[in-house]
C-alpha cells in the first residue's frame, strides 16, 4: 500500500493549492513515503526545491489511478472533481481525503474532508497554513502586490494603471510569461522575482492579492493584507475572508483599492487559528498511521 497526495496547479489556476500540499507533505514525509501527484509536470520538477522528497506528474487526474493501485492511500486537493469520479475515486483508494474550499459543498458517504466552512463527522474544519508563516517577520516592505502566480490573460498588464498610484513593490508569478516584468516595470517601484515569495509575503506590512493563500499566509504573520477578488478566480473564499475582517476589492476598481489602502491601517483583522496539527492528526488518524 502506498500514499499519494494529488494537488491541481497549472499555468490558468496558479500555485495556491501547491502550497498547502506542501504544508501538509513535508509533514507527512517525516513518518510515512508519501508521493506528490501535480497535474503541470514544471511545478512537479520543482517540488525538491519545497522540501518535496518525491513528486510526479500526472497529465488527466483519470490518469492518478495509472499510477496508483487499489486500495492505496490519497490526499485529494482539487476542484476537478465531479460525482462520478468522486464514487470512482472513493471506491478505488481504501482511505480517500479531500480539501475543498466550496462553502456549498457537500460530504460524500466514502470520503473524509478538510474544510474551511463544513463540520460533521469525517470532516476536519480547518484552513491549511504552513506553520513557518506564523513566526512573525520585520515588515520591512511597506506595500507589495502579488496578483498571483498565474496571469495567462495579461490581466496585470492590462491594468497596471490602477497599481501605479500605490507605489508598491511587485513579487512576479511562477507562470507568468518569460520577460513579463518588462511591460510592468514602469508601474512598480520594485520589481521581485517568484523566487522571493516567501520572503515578500512574509515581509510585507500590507499585501494586496490576488492568491487567497498568500492573504492567508501573510495575515498568519502579522500582516495587513487586502484581497484583490480576480474575475477570473472562484468567490470561495469571500465568506472566510468576511470572517477574519480582511478588507476585499472587486475586480479591478481603482476607487475600491485606493479606500481599502487607506483604511487598513485601522482595520481589526481577526486572528486566524493554527491548524496545522490539528490537520495531520486528522490525516493520520484517518490513514491509521
Amino acid at each position: 500500500m502506498r500514499y499519494f497526495y494529488y494537488v491541481h496547479t497549472g499555468h490558468r489556476i496558479g500555485l495556491d493549492r501547491f502550497h498547502r500540499a506542501i504544508a501538509i507533505v513535508t509533514e507527512l514525509q517525516k513518518e510515512i513515503d508519501i508521493t506528490l501527484l501535480c497535474s503541470d509536470f514544471r511545478i512537479a520538477a520543482e517540488a525538491k526545491e519545497f522540501g518535496i522528497k518525491r513528486s510526479v506528474g500526472v497529465d488527466l487526474v483519470r490518469n492518478i489511478p495509472q499510477i496508483a493501485q487499489n486500495g492505496d492511500k490519497i490526499i485529494f486537493d482539487s476542484a476537478e472533481i465531479n460525482p462520478t469520479l468522486l464514487d470512482d475515486m472513493t471506491l478505488f483508494f481504501s482511505s480517500f481525503i479531500r480539501i475543498s474550499d466550496d462553502p456549498s459543498d457537500t460530504k460524500h458517504a466514502k470520503e473524509f474532508l478538510i474544510s474551511p466552512y463544513l463540520v460533521g463527522e469525517g470532516i476536519c474544519t480547518a484552513t491549511v497554513i504552513n506553520e513557518r508563516y506564523f513566526e512573525s517577520l520585520p515588515k520591512t516592505i511597506p506595500l507589495a502586490l502579488f496578483f498571483g502566480d498565474d496571469d495567462y490573460e495579461k490581466d496585470l498588464e492590462k491594468n497596471q494603471a490602477l497599481f501605479k498610484p500605490l507605489e508598491a513593490e511587485l513579487l512576479m508569478g511562477f507562470y507568468h510569461f518569460l520577460g513579463y516584468e518588462n511591460a510592468l516595470k514602469e508601474s512598480f517601484k520594485t520589481i521581485h522575482e517568484c523566487e522571493e515569495y516567501d520572503e515578500i509575503i512574509r515581509k510585507s506590512e500590507i499585501l494586496v492579492s490576488g492568491s487567497p493563500q498568500a492573504v492567508l499566509q501573510n495575515l498568519a504573520g502579522g500582516g495587513k493584507p487586502i484581497y484583490l477578488q480576480r474575475p477570473d478566480y472562484v468567490r470561495d473564499f469571500i465568506p472566510l475572508f468576511d470572517t477574519l475582517s480582511i478588507p476585499i476589492v472587486e475586480g479591478f476598481s481603482q476607487e475600491q483599492l485606493m479606500q481599502r489602502v487607506k483604511t487598513v491601517v485601522s482595520n481589526n483583522y481577526h486572528t486566524i487559528e493554527k491548524s496545522n496539527t490539528k490537520v495531520i492528526e486528522f490525516i493520520r488518524k484517518t490513514f491509521i498511521l
